[in-house]
């Protein structure tokens, strides 16, 4: 009866309604009555409740879920694209290559043709049927026939497949955890290659800098010395500052890779020998220990050569001076003019022999600064002493011979001495006179035009004062001159009176009354001249002294700013507030603000050009030079820099780790309560403060002492009884967090291989990405176990030495 019908049909839905499957607008009379089209959607209702609705592909809905596991099943293989449950499956390969990415051993792929899809249709619902119990759903004449194949019939076939290969999902599953944990494997490799590489270009330079500044050969010439200081101020402005970030950035990239490390449970990082981050500081220190010195040397060698320079200069002029004086003087002394001169002559050559005796020993003194002048340079290592040597020799040479031909010349005088009784007392005055008289005025002429070198303005001071002086004896030296010729005028005064006639010059001198006056005159308009060079050094020292204020004014605000910047970066990196991201914000902020100053840096450099170029080796006006705020520039940005990557580090640890602003903040500010000298570390016993106010069982009884020294080893295995920020916040996130292990990549891989203990190259290549399964391959050791097989491989000791418990 139809009541009875309606009765059965009632249990049934009531049954489906229990197990969660909503009915609309469906009741038994409906299905009783014979309602085709509703009878229909109910039994797809159902189908799409049991069959489909439980798939799930990374959280996806059921029918997304599906079509994404087809597209990644299918994804290797040719001349399929699945897009769609309907026209993508028309030719049979998306069916076929779903049943031999499973099974390939009842699929032969490679022999199916795109354009044969009944037959394609048909060999994969016969394998399902046969092979795998999948009933034959779908007709393949029908799907080849119509347009657009029934989207629900096609979908409800294909889940099929997805449960009848439900059990690799597992696999794929592990293979996902394999390929994550691969790639920061890879990833970290790739950190420490580039590394090994930027540590070994900045230690190449590093080696081929050092010799370089530690090159003291000194240069012959003052613009080769000036090219050396050139080439070092260019590699100071041009060449060290790259240098100066790579070393920073090489210490961030190192630091962010030991926490990466730490992070994913790796071991730490070590180096090639010879490139850890202490062997770089340590090469570091050299180079600056060269380069400190090399500077100073350089100015030094400058000063040396200037005044080599002058020496030589002045030795050539004295030599010349004396040269032009001897000229003549040895043929004078080899005359014998005395064997047939009358009496009177002969005294006036015993006169004049004394005259020139005087005039010799007055010559002494230039002859002995000759002598000295070249002995400097001599100590000094002038590049052409050999030339000034040979000069100086041939002086004392000729000098050591005038004075034994003098001496000749007096004895063979002396010996015709008993006829000599007359002289002229007037002309021997004149000449006695005369000739040291006319020694001081080519002494004067001498310093007036005398080279002369100074730094700072008391120098040159001291040189006016010592010309004003010398000008102030000029009145009477011209009394000196004017009685001197009075002298001369006596003799032709007296000549007149007594009638003589004066057959020639004074017997007794060279010397002239026109050579006093002439040379008078030379020396005169030489103190003009030596007052306008003394003036044009004044004004280059003045110049010279303005340079220095410049400089010191530049330097004493460039100074100390960048003394408070260093301070003020000591108190953000402490009393930071708000999220990472604002404190990571205001320190970009804060570094921006750095860099903008920059002209003020580049200002004092060019400043400093100045006084390089100006040979100004002193300034008293200021305790800065440019070595000291070069350096505390670089320690700026240095300092900045890494201030910002702790920040960015903790960014990293809380995402990594999961852990909430809120869990960070609580870190940073129980840290910060308990280091109270700001230093940045906390010392054990503030440690243990600080773990006790975050709930950590560590007092003074037995088992709270043994628990706080096993915290101690974590956050301080080298023993420096100090922990700081990074270390306590690595320690933090260990606590209350899980990572990967070991033991979770051994079971990801057992998956692949199907619970056997090794895995072949064969299973990895079909499980993995490529790039991935191939690095796995030729890492892995052959397994030695009693149940191998040709080409086993070992993964379990592959999966710990990802994590640092064996050696790869």
């Amino acid at each position: 009866m139809r009541v009875h019908k309606i009765s059965n049909v009632n249990k049934a839905l009531d049954f489906i309604a229990s197990k969660g499957v909503k009915l609309v607008s469906i009741g038994a009379e409906e299905i009783v009555d014979g309602n085709a089209k509703m009878t229909l959607g109910m039994i797809w209702t159902i189908i799409l409740r049991f069959a489909i609705q439980d798939i799930s592909v990374e959280e996806t809905s059921a029918k997304e879920g599906l079509l994404l596991w087809c597209q990644r099943k299918t994804a290797p293989y040719k001349n399929v694209n699945v897009q769609n449950f309907h026209i993508s499956w028309k030719d049979g390969l998306a069916f076929n290559a779903l049943i031999h990415r499973h099974r390939p051993d009842l699929i032969d792929y490679e022999k199916l043709r795109k354009d044969d899809p009944i037959t394609n249709l048909n060999n994969a619902f016969e394998v399902a049927e046969k092979y795998l119990d999948i009933p034959k759903m779908l007709d393949a004449e029908d799907i080849v026939a119509t347009a657009r194949p029934d989207e629900k019939a096609i979908m409800t076939y294909v889940s099929s497949y997805y449960h009848a290969f439900s059990g690799a999902q597992k696999a794929e599953t592990a293979a996902n955890r394999i390929c994550k944990v691969l790639a920061v494997n890879q990833e970290n490799e790739q950190l420490m290659e580039d590394y090994e590489h930027l540590a070994s270009d900045l230690l190449d330079w590093i080696r081929r800098t050092i010799p370089w500044l530690e090159d003291r050969n000194p240069e012959n010439t003052m613009v080769a010395m000036q090219q050396k200081l050139e080439d070092f101020r260019d590699y100071r402005r041009l060449h060290k500052p790259p240098k100066v970030q790579e070393k920073c950035q090489l210490e961030i990239n190192f630091n962010t890779l030991q926490t990466k490390l730490r992070l994913m449970n790796r071991p730490a990082f070590m180096p090639s020998e010879g490139k850890l981050v202490s062997d770089i500081a340590n090469a570091w220190g050299c180079l600056e220990q060269a380069e400190k010195g090399y500077e100073e040397w350089l100015l030094n060698e400058i000063r040396r050569l200037e005044r080599l320079d002058h020496l030589a200069e002045k030795f050539r002029q004295k030599a010349a001076i004396h040269v032009a004086w001897t000229e003549g003087k040895e043929a004078l002394l080899l005359q014998r003019d005395y064997e047939s001169v009358s009496l009177t002559e002969l005294k006036a050559l015993l006169r004049k022999r004394e005259a020139f005796e005087s005039d010799l020993a007055a010559h002494q003194d230039r002859v002995e600064q000759i002598a000295a002048i070249a002995q400097e340079l001599n100590e000094l290592d002038y590049h052409d002493v050999a030339s000034v040597n040979t000069h100086c020799q041939d002086i004392c040479d000729e000098w050591d011979k005038l004075g034994e031909l003098t001496q000749k010349r007096k004895e063979a005088l002396e010996r015709t001495e008993k006829i000599l009784e007359t002289i002229d007392q007037m002309f021997l005055e004149f000449a006695k006179r005369a000739a040291p008289f006319n020694t001081w005025m080519d002494g004067a002429v001498e310093d007036l035009q005398d080279m002369f070198i100074v730094h700072t303005i008391d120098e040159i001071q001291g040189l006016i004062s010592a010309h004003e002086q010398f000008k102030a004896t000029l009145p009477d030296a011209e009394k000196e001159k004017n009685s001197i010729l009075a002298v001369h005028n006596e003799i032709l005064k007296v000549a007149q009176i007594y009638n003589i006639s004066l057959s020639g010059p004074n017997p007794y001198t060279t010397i002239t009354s026109q050579d006093i006056v002439d040379k008078w005159e030379e020396m005169k308009q030489q103190v003009p001249a030596r007052d306008h060079s003394l003036h044009d050094e004044f004004s280059r020292q003045q110049a010279n002294e303005k340079l220095r204020r410049q400089f010191a004014n530049s330097a004493n605000v460039v100074g100390p700013w960048i003394q408070n910047k260093m301070e003020e970066i000591g108190r953000i990196s402490i009393e930071m507030h708000g999220t990472l991201e604002d404190q990571l914000g205001q320190l970009r902020r804060y570094e921006q603000s750095i860099i903008n100053y920059k002209p003020n840096m580049d200002h004092l450099e060019s400043e400093h050009q100045l006084i390089q170029e100006a040979l100004i080796f002193d300034n008293k006006l200021t305790n800065f030079t440019m070595e000291h705020i070069r350096v505390g520039w670089e320690q700026l940005l240095t300092t900045i820099a890494r201030t910002i990557n702790e920040v960015e580090t903790q960014i990293l640890t809380r995402d990594a780790k999961g852990i909430s602003q809120e869990q960070m903040h609580e870190f940073r500010a129980s840290f910060n309560h308990f280091d109270k000298d700001h230093s940045g570390k906390l010392g054990a016993e503030e440690f243990k403060a600080c773990l006790i106010s975050l709930g950590f069982d560590v007092g003074n009884d037995q088992q709270g002492e043994a628990e706080f020294a096993r915290i101690m080893t974590v956050v301080d295995p080298n023993r420096t009884d100090y922990v700081t920020f990074q270390s306590f916040i690595d320690f933090m996130t260990r606590e209350t967090t899980d990572t990967d292990t070991a033991d979770q990549v051994i079971a990801s891989f057992k998956i692949l291989a199907g619970d056997k203990n090794f895995i072949t190259a064969e299973e990895l290549r079909r499980e993995l990405p490529p790039d991935q399964a191939e690095y796995c391959i030729a890492r892995m050791a052959p397994y030695r176990g009693s149940d191998a097989l040709p080409g086993a491989l070992d993964y379990m000791s592959f999966s710990t030495a990802l994590y640092g418990e064996s050696d790869l």
